[in-house]
């Protein structure tokens, strides 16, 4: 407890001294959201790596899907990689940050508000990304309560998820995005160091690499399908795969750092690395939950699932280690949670200051009083979270608990198509952007009223298949979107903004280069 409780009283202070530290970054608007638009490419992705992954993901996907897929999962982790993070730098990254700077937006609402020239559209949006990253955040805090109650069993876990939330709202709220940045660059690291300590801690208690997946191919939980290439569910192992990568192209946190990367050459150097960040990262979490069925844990002879839920998995899994372990795993996990959730409350603050009380408020807001705003819904946006995180723990509230599951879906699957589209085709109208906004949203909310009861599906194969749980879904609500928005826009020509051709004038700018950057013809 010793060694551990100084971990996270040296972590704890960084965390905060950087956030007073960037104080000088966050003067206005443009500094505390955006940074200046000057981050470099090692800050950036990895900001853009830890917005991605958090304790969700070391907890209770590595559980899940590890109990599920075996060694297959790790797929999901590869698919983060290559398509979530170098596809994604590579098709959204460059244009994002041109015509965003070029449009002047700050936010994903913003750039639908100004890109397709409705105020009514950013509201919309930001409206939609406020509601859904609410349980979304409150989500993360899950992770925590079992691997703090190895360390720390007489400490509620309400008093964990206080703490977390308070140290995370002091350095973003100082420090604004810079704070977050450089956060987020220190908390990757420890990810980095101690997914790669953890798997060699695991896999020696085990008995080494190849005792460990014989083990899983032959032991009494297991079964040579877990051990296999594509693991017992290939179809459900591609669903989880599309939603988990392609899905971060519609999420306003992860697109937003797209928005404050530096320069041309930031780009190219941050997509090597947050590759290369997400291999190591998502990928060791995944392959260290495919051997989560040789831990020892009861499991329901009916089900065929633990008995404590899949979210006991890892956790059971690391309390064998070392105490030096089990402190660096702590670490890890609050690295991933309080980066994903600095990010999240950035996204979320500025969205409804900015995009949503600036835009319904009929009086300009002055720059003092946005900064003061965002800084309000910064401690709002903790708090409500917070409070939903304790709530859900304590009660076990269904509702709660499918909502987490639907709100990546739900924003995804709004917001990815008319962005992406935005970017790239003049030919996108506003009544295509309607349409996938309420496609997503809708066909999201609709998987909640089935899990809830509150819809009966029984006997309709098809809808049975799309509605199986929120990764079937939202799948089909972002390749849904990517086939709407160009077919409503086709149809709804009259409502295609005016001047789209000086936005994409962005795209066509000269600049002259040095021949160390070009060698010409």
């Amino acid at each position: 407890m010793v060694v551990i409780s100084v971990l996270l009283v040296v972590f704890f202070a960084v965390m905060v001294g950087i956030g007073i530290y960037c104080r000088k970054h966050s003067t206005d608007v443009n500094g505390f959201v955006l940074g200046g638009r000057s981050v470099g490419p090692w800050l950036t992705a990895f900001a853009f790596g830890t917005s991605y992954f958090s304790a969700v993901i070391f907890v209770g996907y590595a559980g899940q899907f590890g109990w599920n897929f075996g060694l297959a999962s790790t797929w999901i982790g590869l698919g983060n990689a290559f398509i979530g993070s170098l596809l994604a730098w590579s098709v959204l990254g460059r244009r994002t940050r041109v015509m965003t700077q070029h449009l002047g937006s700050r936010t994903m609402p913003d750039f639908f508000g100004l890109r397709y020239c409705s105020n009514k559209l950013k509201i919309a949006a930001s409206a939609i990304t406020f509601l859904f990253l609410i349980p979304y955040t409150a989500s993360l805090y899950n992770g925590l309560s079992r691997l703090f109650a190895i360390a720390y069993p007489n400490i509620d876990y309400e008093i964990c998820v206080i703490v977390m939330a308070i140290l995370t709202g002091v350095y973003v709220i100082f420090g604004g995005y810079m704070a977050t940045a450089i956060n987020d660059f220190i908390q990757g690291i420890i990810m980095l160091f101690g997914i790669v300590t953890v798997i060699a801690a695991v896999l020696n208690g085990f008995g080494g690499f190849n005792a460990a997946v014989e083990e899983l191919a032959t032991g009494a939980n297991g079964g040579w399908q877990y051990a296999s290439f594509l693991g017992p569910d290939p179809t459900s192992l591609f669903f989880v795969v599309m939603l988990t990568s392609l899905g971060t192209w519609g999420l306003p946190q992860m697109v937003g750092k797209f928005y404050a990367i530096k320069n041309e050459d930031a780009i190219k150097k941050g997509t090597i690395i947050s590759t290369l960040f997400a291999i190591i990262v998502a990928g060791g979490c995944y392959f260290l939950g495919g051997f989560g069925r040789l831990t020892n844990v009861a499991v329901d002879a009916a089900s065929g699932r633990p008995v404590g839920g899949f979210d006991a998995i890892v956790p059971t899994m690391l309390s064998s280690l070392d105490d030096i372990i089990i402190g660096i795993v702590i670490v890890l996990v609050l690295s991933a949670s309080m980066s994903t959730l600095s990010s999240l409350v950035m996204t979320s603050a500025s969205t409804v200051s900015l995009d949503f009380i600036g835009t319904v408020r009929k009086k300009e807001m002055s720059e003092k009083l946005k900064m003061l705003t965002i800084r309000g819904f910064i401690v709002v946006f903790i708090v409500i979270s917070a409070a939903i995180a304790i709530f859900q723990y304590n009660t076990n509230n269904l509702y709660i608990a499918q909502m987490m599951g639907v709100s990546w879906g739900a924003l995804a699957g709004a917001f990815l198509a008319p962005f992406l589209y935005g970017l790239y085709w003049k030919g996108v109208t506003k009544a295509g952007v309607v349409s996938s906004f309420i496609f997503g949203v809708g066909l999201e909310l609709v998987q909640l009223c089935i899990t809830l009861g509150f819809i009966n599906i029984a006997g309709n194969s098809v809808l049975e298949f799309v509605f199986k749980n929120s990764l079937y879904s939202g799948v089909f609500a972002m390749v849904g979107g990517l086939i709407i928005v160009p077919v409503v826009s086709l149809l709804s020509r009259k409502t295609k903004p005016n001047g789209v051709d000086a936005m994409f004038s962005c795209y066509d700018a000269t600049k002259t280069v040095g021949v160390t950057d070009s060698l010409g013809k």
